[in-house]
């Protein structure tokens, strides 16, 4: 495995050309850190929480039948990611990107601000985050959560100041949080869709890390990549739809490790390189 990753990193640093190096991050990354996964064995998905599953209030349409359900889920999410720290995969990233700079960009399903956290620049948040919110109802513009509103208890009611800081100044709809729910679509604004995009098809290597490949836009960028000749390199310890997708693939690598060692790896044949 070692082997095959040197040989295809020399050959992607050496090159004029389609010589990006992307990482591709989900919540398999932050699993260390304390954060449930949502596909995984032991995942919010599988298991549910003691209130909700994300099936039933992950929605827009939830969202808008049930505001207050769901900001309170949303603010116990908050308290759960601000109370995890970065484990050594994101610092395994960041020292990656000080090496390569302008070669380098993350890409991340995560909404968990643990990338930043650790010190990721080149980062791009292609289902949002949990520091923004934006109106409901479409007024135009995305404003950081007040830091009035702090994370809470799955069993703790929003207070009155609360409630009045989540309406728009504009037209009094609730605020909502700045993040892609299921049963919405990406864009550029806040999914950095073609950004993203773009980024791929420039890739000539593309790290798939702690992801299953569930949602379309990740599964595009992957597709872009083996499109315009660049390698993927699936790092999960599960078989995924990735898996699926480059098994008949030459230019592929499929390792079955922790992102943690494998990153450690990556990390020490690019410090040889540069």
């Amino acid at each position: 495995m070692k082997e095959q990753l040197e040989e295809i990193i020399k050959q992607v640093y050496n090159k004029k050309n389609r010589n990006l190096f992307t990482f591709l991050t989900s919540a398999g990354i932050s699993s260390e850190s304390g954060i449930p996964t949502y596909r995984g064995i032991d995942g919010i998905w599988i298991k549910g929480t003691k209130f909700h599953k994300p099936e039933e209030f992950g929605t827009f349409k939830y969202f808008k039948e049930n505001p207050e359900e769901v900001w309170q889920y949303s603010l116990f999410r908050k308290k759960m990611f601000e109370n995890a720290s970065p484990n050594e995969s994101h610092k395994q990233i960041v020292e990656i990107e000080n090496l390569l700079n302008d070669k380098f960009h993350l890409i991340t399903q995560n909404i968990d601000n643990l990338h930043r956290r650790t010190g990721s620049k080149r980062i791009y948040e292609i289902h949002g985050n949990n520091r923004e919110i934006k109106c409901s109802n479409g007024c135009k513009g995305i404003q950081f959560l007040p830091e009035e509103i702090k994370g809470k208890e799955i069993d703790e009611d929003l207070t009155e100041k609360e409630i009045e800081l989540l309406k728009c100044k504009e037209c009094g709809a609730w605020m909502r949080p700045n993040i892609l729910w299921f049963d919405e679509y990406y864009d550029e604004k806040t999914n950095k869709k073609f950004s993203s995009l773009k980024i791929a098809k420039n890739s000539g290597i593309l790290f798939i890390v702690g992801t299953s490949g569930a949602t379309n836009l990740p599964m595009a960028i992957a597709e872009t990549t083996l499109k315009y000749g660049g390698t993927i390199v699936d790092i999960n310890t599960e078989d995924n739809l990735f898996t699926e997708l480059i098994k008949d693939k030459k230019n592929k690598i499929i390792i079955r490790e922790t992102s943690t060692n494998t990153l450690k790896i990556i990390n020490e044949i690019i410090k040889n390189i540069c």
